[in-house]
């Protein structure tokens, strides 16, 4: 079976290199291939979508007249 990103227990995680980790917070996942296991008992929906966001850096602030 494929990822189930709709899952409330679903973590993706982008590292400063550009790489991404997945994983499952109850550690019910298949390691490699990351999966989620068929008709998996602890999937729940999530309630809220993760689309659209995202961490932005903020930058740096300029200094102000002085």
């Amino acid at each position: 079976m494929s990822v189930r990103a709709d899952c409330k227990h679903y973590v993706m995680q982008t590292t400063a290199r550009g790489d991404k980790l997945e994983r499952c917070q109850l550690g019910a996942n298949e390691n490699l291939p990351f999966a989620c296991p068929e008709g998996c008992v602890f999937h729940e929906p999530r309630k809220v979508s993760s689309a659209g966001w995202h961490v932005a850096r903020r930058p740096p602030e300029e200094p102000g007249p002085t």
